[in-house]
């Protein structure tokens, strides 16, 4: 229990040391690893209860593929961090207002929260076996592919549609730069293919 609790504190104080500097960072790449740090720490939290499934998730997709897609996104496109921030002041009151409603929600739901009185012996108690001897990422396994295998591929099929809208918003195409364009070589006539030249007798075009 000692070490459990050494460890809980450990992640969970870096997990918050994180999340604050991804936003008062100003370098954005430096915000992007503070996020993959914050990411590394929550799955350690997620091993302490019990939940290995969530926190190999929270490695391998966000560690793996979201953040690391952050990162690369920041630091090839040019972005004009300066030209974004000087509209940041006629925003401000919506976003206090905004943070605002946050904190009394977050103050009403701390006023009204307790401690369950059989939360420490269910804290100390090992984790009971899964019905016929599964682990957890069997379970969740069998669950996501047989009751609901309907609402998971249609999460794939959201997430694939916001992939390519993202895609398709971010793509730039520069000016002067020759760029195969299939409609227009379809569409190609000899009229406007062909460029007919008389050429005069010792003269060249």
């Amino acid at each position: 229990m000692i070490f459990s609790a050494l460890f809980f504190y450990l992640f969970a104080a870096v997990a918050v040391a994180a999340g604050v500097m991804v936003i008062v960072s100003r370098n954005p790449v430096h915000s992007v690893l503070y996020l993959i740090l914050a990411f590394f720490n929550a799955a350690g939290l997620f091993l302490l209860l019990g939940a290995e499934f969530l926190a190999m998730i929270l490695v391998v997709v966000y560690v793996g593929a979201v953040a690391v897609l952050f990162l690369f996104v920041v630091m090839m496109l040019d972005i004009d961090f300066s030209e974004l921030r000087e509209g940041l002041l006629d925003y401000a009151p919506v976003g206090a207002a905004i943070g605002l409603v946050l904190l009394v929600e977050l103050a009403l739901v701390l006023s009204g929260w307790a401690f369950s009185p059989d939360a420490l012996s269910l804290a100390a108690a090992p984790a009971p076996a899964a019905a016929g001897g599964l682990t957890n990422t069997e379970a969740l396994g069998q669950l996501l592919y047989t009751r609901y295998i309907y609402y998971f591929q249609a999460a794939g099929m959201v997430l694939l549609v916001a992939m390519i809208g993202a895609i398709v918003l971010t793509l730039r195409h520069k000016p002067n730069v020759k760029r195969q364009d299939i409609n227009a070589q379809v569409a190609r006539t000899p009229a406007t293919s062909i460029e007919i030249k008389q050429v005069k007798p010792g003269q060249g075009i």
